[in-house]
């Protein structure tokens, strides 16, 4: 087993040979600059990493990018393997990444609470109080209810 410092320095080296490949050594029209490596993790005995990827496109260019990189898979690992020189170069695994859609999704809820917020502001806007602007009583005013029965 492995500790986890070397298991993190081989997943941030698995992610700089990989975007590097990507960018410079693959021909597949497919894996074109719309791919971003977003992070890696190996495991602990370091035989595994998965490989997180965005895509910069629509559900098609998605679908694309995947098979290419799936296609790919053997050629980015020779290269890992010769960059890590370790005994046993991990496995790819490649799999897109949620935090776009994560971050789409909040920003949609995001821009609902604002809508919500403004339709309430425009509905406070030249409300009055139901009651009095100060309900309170203050000592010494003329609405308190001071009867000094005691002086007659």
């Amino acid at each position: 087993m492995a500790d986890n410092a070397r298991a993190k320095r081989l997943a941030d080296l698995i992610r700089e040979v990989v975007a590097q490949k990507l960018q410079r050594g693959i021909k597949d029209p497919r894996l074109g600059s719309h791919v971003t490596i977003t992070d890696t993790r190996v495991t602990g005995d370091l035989r595994e990493a998965t490989v997180f990827y965005t895509v910069y496109g629509d559900d098609e260019e998605r679908k694309a990018a995947a098979a290419g990189l799936e296609s790919a898979k053997g050629i980015l690992r020779s290269e890992v393997g010769k960059a890590a020189g370790v005994k046993f170069t991990p496995t790819l695994a490649f799999v897109a990444d949620a935090l776009p859609d994560t971050a789409r999704t909040i920003e949609d809820l995001l821009d609902k609470a604002r809508a919500s917020d403004e339709k309430v502001r425009e509905s406070a806007t030249g409300a009055q109080y139901a009651g009095e602007a100060d309900p309170y009583r203050k000592p010494g005013s003329e609405d308190t209810d001071e009867t000094d029965d005691s002086t007659e």
